[in-house]
């Protein structure tokens, strides 16, 4: 059967802000786009932008 790994990537600050790629490299990638939208849209509805709070990663590989 052929594996697949994709790789996953959240923010805690901004919820509902995540992304997903084929690969960690990929995942982190899109994630800089996706943090700098979600930024936008906050801006553009004059919602408060959070502070950092936190700074982790967690590296998790499943075969399907």
């Amino acid at each position: 059967s052929a594996q697949r790994t994709v790789g996953g990537v959240r923010t805690t600050d901004l919820p509902g802000c995540f992304t997903l790629g084929e690969t960690r490299e990929g995942a982190e990638r899109y994630i800089r786009e996706a943090v700098l939208t979600h930024l936008e849209v906050l801006r553009a509805r004059g919602e408060p932008i959070p502070e950092p709070s936190t700074v982790a990663a967690d590296l998790i590989e499943v075969t399907a």
